[in-house]
């Protein structure tokens, strides 16, 4: 594994918070911009010099405080962009530079920067695997590639690679996991299998069973519009819980994946269940909870359309 091409990517960040308190951006006579509460009092001090649009009064959204800019004369760090603070004014981390910005969330967790290396935080700001590497990718399937003594290629191109150095895969606990033998279930990554990464209780396996029953129409949908015939035996779907029930954040967050093991779906198929598992709803590009009867009505709908403007679709919906 040398080198990871980093593909730009623009994904909103979903906000399920419950807010205690109204917080909102300030700007100060020189355009700094700090936070407030709704009664005047200064929780972050105005000293950030952000890129993003912000009104002067907006509400702070989300879990944390981002600021989407850098200090005031601070000093450069490398892959970092931003500062994220609690909304008690601590400085939490600074996410890792991507597409122009913060990194996104993937499988509830971003990657953070310090002191040069790479770790992952959770939407609450908690510190879930310590900086530690080089390099890391996003999390997928259970699994995150990093290296050590890695660095970005020397080009004028704008998509820029990883190079050079060892290059491992950690599991959600930051542990580093040796390949196996090719076995069923196991997970390949860069031609190398690796177990597989995710362990469930009875509650769990009961919210995933409701996917499985939707496996097959879930899958035709996904696949009618690839250009390539999918086998028979591959046109399927896996679905895994990659984020749990915690402060903030009452769902269990269900992930579908292809046959490859990459999530699956236009916009990713991401879907939010309710923690007494009663409601489940779709994510609709990480940004809208749709219930989930609504949306696959929609996607059907979207899917036979498809099929009627390309009747030589190699991979059709049943009858």
């Amino acid at each position: 594994m040398k080198k990871i091409l980093l593909i730009i990517s623009l994904i909103p960040i979903l906000s399920f918070s419950q807010q205690k308190e109204v917080l909102k951006y300030f700007k100060s006579k020189d355009s700094l911009v700090g936070v407030k509460n709704q009664d005047g009092k200064i929780i972050v001090p105005a000293q950030f010099k952000v890129f993003s649009y912000l009104k002067d009064g907006e509400s702070v959204e989300g879990e944390t405080i981002y600021f989407d800019g850098f200090k005031n004369d601070e000093v450069k760090e490398k892959n970092a962009w931003g500062y994220v603070y609690d909304k008690k004014g601590n400085f939490l981390y600074r996410p890792f530079f991507y597409d122009n910005g913060a990194d996104y969330f993937s499988e509830g967790v971003r990657r953070f920067v310090k002191n040069g290396k790479v770790g992952f935080a959770d939407r609450n700001g908690t510190i879930i695997i310590e900086a530690n590497h080089d390099f890391a990718s996003p999390f997928n399937y259970g699994y995150a590639a990093f290296c050590d003594g890695c660095d970005w290629e020397k080009t004028d191109d704008e998509h820029k690679a990883i190079v050079g150095g060892s290059w491992g895969v950690m599991n959600f606990k930051g542990e580093i996991i040796q390949p196996i033998t090719k076995s069923g279930n196991a997970v390949e990554i860069d031609g190398k299998y690796y177990p597989y990464p995710f362990k469930y209780s009875e509650k769990e396996k009961n919210i995933l069973q409701f996917f499985e029953k939707q496996n097959k129409k879930l899958s035709e949908i996904n696949y009618v519009n690839h250009y390539n015939k999918i086998a028979e035996n591959e046109k399927k779907l896996f679905f895994e819980i990659v984020e749990r029930p915690k402060e903030n954040f009452p769902f269990y967050q269900v992930n579908a994946y292809d046959y490859r093991k990459m999530e699956a779906g236009l916009s990713d198929y991401k879907f939010l269940v309710s923690e007494d598992g009663k409601n489940v709803f779709a994510l609709e590009f990480e940004s809208e909870k749709i219930p989930f009867d609504k949306w696959l009505k929609k996607e059907m709908k979207e899917a036979e359309e498809y099929q009627k403007e390309h009747p030589d679709n190699p991979n059709k919906l049943s009858k």
